[in-house]
């Protein structure tokens, strides 16, 4: 793996293609009340497909200072329902309907689906247009939605899609709420799985079997708190993990406070605006 940053002259949406194998690429590596980072987004890059994973409130401005407009984004994969992982939705939607002219394309279960546009995403989008017989959009009006396949007899819940040479494999977690027990008692929250090499937890409470898991994964990326309880992986239970483990794992969902952490062990913290280069 090789680290990029990008500079003046890679911010455009040639960084939506890659030529050199697979590459993520953070648009922002920040706790969703970060304010030294824009919150944690990111890009999967492979030949000439991409997939945004997340698309909270801070992703629009950190995708224009990579020089990526909303109107370039042809495929979304949002992993739950907190402000800092849609909260952008409802404006990529707005602008692909009436400004681009196009349809991204929306990576959701059916559960997903059905949550996203009722819970979330209907209040905003919903009336837009009405015509003469009432008929009001949906969330397909704005997307062409892909439905990944339940993939059986896993250990737990888990979705598989490929976009292009991407291959995602779509995990449940234990994120919300502070009460539940496992992944089953939590509400749906998702991390992925990339080409069978990345690991990225997305957002989840710490889980020993989730890492377990996929601990064959040539690299890792978790998020972090730095405090007890809530909703995320405590840094002092991460730090129970083996070092074979720890050597390749970097934390994203960093409070504004990550430099006073001890990490040592560990790979670091992911760099947002820059390319993870996996050949």
């Amino acid at each position: 793996m090789e680290r990029v940053y990008i500079n003046e002259r890679m911010r455009n949406d040639s960084l939506l293609t890659s030529s050199d194998g697979l590459r993520l690429i953070f648009a922002g590596v920040g706790a969703a009340r970060a304010k030294r980072h824009f919150q944690t987004n990111f890009l999967i890059v492979k030949g000439d497909h991409h997939v945004m994973v997340d698309l909270g409130m801070t992703a629009p401005a950190a995708l224009d200072h990579l020089g990526i407009d909303l109107c370039d984004l042809n495929v979304v994969l949002p992993t739950h329902g907190h402000a800092d992982h849609i909260g952008g939705m409802e404006s990529l939607a707005i602008d692909s309907r009436y400004i681009c002219q196009k349809k991204p394309v929306l990576i959701v279960n059916p559960e997903w689906e059905r949550v996203l546009w009722e819970n979330s995403l209907r209040g905003g989008l919903e009336y837009n247009e009405q015509n003469p017989e009432g008929k009001r959009l949906t969330l397909r009006d704005y997307f062409d939605i892909v439905q990944p396949v339940w993939k059986t007899n896993s250990p737990r819940e888990i979705w598989t899609c490929s976009i292009g040479d991407i291959h995602l494999e779509i995990f449940r977690t234990k994120h919300t709420p502070d009460s539940s027990k496992d992944w089953q008692d939590s509400f749906l929250s998702f991390g992925v799985m990339i080409d069978n090499r990345v690991f990225v937890s997305c957002d989840t409470r710490f889980d020993p079997d989730l890492i377990d898991l996929y601990r064959h994964a040539e690299y890792m990326f978790h998020d972090v708190q730095f405090f007890p309880g809530a909703v995320h992986a405590p840094l002092a239970d991460l730090r129970t993990l083996d070092d074979e483990i720890k050597s390749k794992m970097e934390f994203f969902h960093i409070a504004d406070n990550w430099g006073d952490q001890d990490i040592d062990g560990f790979a670091g913290f992911a760099q947002q605006e820059t390319i993870y280069h996996f050949g």
